[in-house]
């Protein structure tokens, strides 16, 4: 069965009243949407591309070298020495300066960095790694046959174009400046133009160029699309840590106002409960005419009604500790055997005069041979007290009230409360199970009530672990239902033998 809880109350988390107290707040929610709305092109977006740029430009530091390695291998397996070595050498210390750009740009902090001067500067390294490049696109070999030295640098531009397009996507332009000079230099000297070979090698990488192109643009993209995502996660972080700082907040600030008010019932009770039981005496001995009669019946009329209010005001304190120490747990049960049947039925005794006087029936439904509960007898008697008086309170005269105690389904035992009153709305359960909540019809048709009954009810189960429902249609009634779980039901222990019959097993 479900337990229908009162929804929770609103809290004022920021004090608009108080700025200095949610300037940090502030400030940190304002930086989340900054974040959030943040798009490409802004200086820190262009600083994290440069970083990401740099960051991959080492990673792949050793690529670039591995292909110059290998081209050095086929030259000098071709007959080339120095101008082999020379290459490879050029090729190395360009490629050395690019890498050492990436080092610093890498090594520096991001605030530092300026965008546009830093784009200038990669770019121009990537040109000067193009150098090494242009002079094997130059490169002309007097020993090689016609068509095997331009198709081995055309293969090797086109791998070197590839892991620069893998490698630098996240800066745009790199792949262009850096082979647009070795493909130039290899169209006007490197190549013999009247061998078909090599004009379908010029071709070849010719396409490549804008082809591998498209593809860093491609990557570009995908890169620009992690840093969005990254900003939303770290969106995401900051808010959450916004709303976990308000959060604690909050909660500083309900442990505060729980402690002040404990404070306050606890000097209050006192304050309160002795002047009350004064009152209560003086008016009881004047009512009851102990010390010598009253002449004006008036005069008898206001000290009963100066006993009756009085004693309502003392319940309805007695109620608030009761609720406001369930509410902190500080309330103490004293568990013992109990039968909830016998309970229920002195509770219907106190209260069949109540019923008696407006014309209503209780009607009994219990079973038998229950076990006992393991519970505290005082609350298990405030519990039903609570419920049959809201019964009496909303049933009209001539009617049933329909009391009920049984099993329930998975073991437990259950305390049913039903009326034919003029039942509550869906939608105000919730205020009727909250603290001083009175639906609408209560209040134009019920007599006045505190509107703690049915808090105090729920907190009491909810302190042993059960559940508390509540089934109305307007028109029709209203029941409501408090459950015990199984783990409070006691187990029946077999009866000890007698000594007579002892003495019959020897």
């Amino acid at each position: 069965m479900a337990l229908n809880r009162p929804g929770p109350a609103d809290k004022i988390i920021v004090d608009r009243r108080k700025a200095h107290r949610n300037a940090e707040t502030a400030r940190t929610v304002r930086q989340t949407r900054d974040r959030l709305s943040q798009q490409g092109g802004s200086a820190s977006h262009d600083r994290e591309i440069l970083k990401i740029h740099a960051r991959a430009v080492l990673g792949a530091g050793a690529a670039m070298p591995l292909l110059i390695m290998v081209m050095l291998g086929i030259m000098l397996m071709l007959g080339f020495f120095h101008e082999a070595l020379a290459w490879a050498g050029i090729a190395l210390a360009c490629h050395g300066g690019l890498v050492f750009i990436a080092y610093r740009v890498h090594k520096t902090e991001i605030a530092a960095l300026d965008p546009s001067r830093v784009r200038q500067i990669l770019l121009a390294a990537h040109f000067l790694s193009g150098l090494g490049w242009a002079y094997l696109g130059a490169m002309e070999c007097a020993v090689c046959e016609t068509s095997q030295f331009p198709v081995i640098k055309a293969a090797m531009l086109l791998a070197a174009m590839a892991v620069t397009a893998l490698t630098a996507s996240a800066l745009s332009g790199t792949l262009l400046a850096t082979f647009a000079l070795p493909l130039a230099l290899f169209a006007l000297l490197g190549a013999d133009l009247a061998a078909v070979s090599e004009w379908v090698m010029l071709l070849l990488l010719l396409a490549a160029l804008p082809f591998l192109s498209v593809v860093a643009r491609q990557l570009h993209g995908n890169t620009l699309m992690l840093l969005s995502f990254k900003g939303e996660k770290d969106a995401l972080i900051a808010e959450l840590e916004t709303a976990s700082a308000m959060s604690e907040e909050a909660r500083r600030r309900a442990e505060e106002a729980n402690l002040a008010k404990s404070r306050f019932l606890a000097s209050m009770s006192h304050e309160l409960r002795t002047p009350l039981n004064a009152i209560l005496g003086f008016s009881e001995v004047m009512s009851s005419e102990v010390l010598g009669p009253m002449q004006n019946e008036t005069y008898r009329q206001y000290s009963r009604d100066i006993h009756d209010s009085g004693q309502h005001l003392l319940d309805l304190i007695n109620e608030i500790l009761d609720l406001s120490r369930v509410e902190a747990g500080r309330y103490q049960l004293n568990e013992e055997p109990v039968h909830l049947r016998d309970v229920v039925q002195d509770c219907c005794r106190l209260i069949e005069v109540k019923a008696a006087n407006k014309s209503i029936k209780l009607v009994r439904q219990f079973e038998q041979a229950m076990p006992r509960l393991f519970a505290d007898e005082r609350a298990v008697r405030q519990i039903t007290l609570n419920l049959l008086s809201n019964a009496l309170k909303f049933s009209p005269s001539g009617t049933e009230v329909i009391i009920r105690v049984g099993w329930t389904t998975g073991g437990g035992q259950y305390l049913s409360v039903t009326d034919n009153g003029p039942g509550i709305p869906p939608e105000e359960i919730p205020v009727v199970l909250s603290a001083f909540g009175q639906g609408s019809i209560a209040i134009k048709s019920a007599e006045q009530g505190t509107g703690l009954g049915l808090p105090i009810v729920q907190g009491l189960l909810s302190v042993h672990g059960g559940e508390f429902e509540l089934h109305s249609r307007l028109r029709e009634g209203t029941e409501a239902v408090a459950i015990f779980p199984p783990s409070r039901v006691m187990e029946e222990l077999p009866a000890l033998p007698t000594a007579a019959n002892a003495g019959r097993k020897r």
